[in-house]
């Protein structure tokens, strides 16, 4: 069996039912492995554009708040933890500028990637009460 091609790759795909909510039926898209919330996109990235159009805020913070979707998209439990570092380091700098908001870029959640999210907990020692 071939492999598909980049482009078949990339063609956006409808997300499954299953995954996704009734009110966003329709309106996210997959291509590759990244979920793409169309209205939610265009109107984040839209935004910034019209704050830079409108002379609100300066193309450097423009392109600094645009790149937080992406930057968040590094903060995965697979990736190698330096990168998961500077990806923390980048989230925290953009709490200012609403980087706690709701991603307009995600990686779908597996089953696998949650099973193994959760680092494994060390039991707690009861303290012997002294009377």
């Amino acid at each position: 069996m071939a492999e598909p091609s980049v482009a078949e790759q990339l063609e956006p795909k409808p997300v499954p039912a299953s995954q996704e909510s009734p009110e966003d039926r329709g309106l996210v898209a997959r291509i590759g492995p990244v979920e793409i919330d169309w209205p939610k996109s265009l109107g984040y990235f839209g935004g910034i554009g019209l704050a830079v159009a409108f002379e609100i805020i300066e193309p450097p913070l423009a392109i600094f708040i645009a790149a937080i979707p992406f930057v968040k998209l590094l903060k995965q439990p697979h990736q190698p933890w330096p990168l998961r570092i500077a990806a923390d380091v980048v989230e925290g700098a953009a709490k200012p500028v609403g980087g706690d908001a709701e991603s307009t870029l995600r990686l779908p959640e597996t089953q696998n990637q949650t099973a193994g999210a959760a680092a494994p907990r060390r039991p707690q020692r009861k303290r012997q009460q002294s009377t």
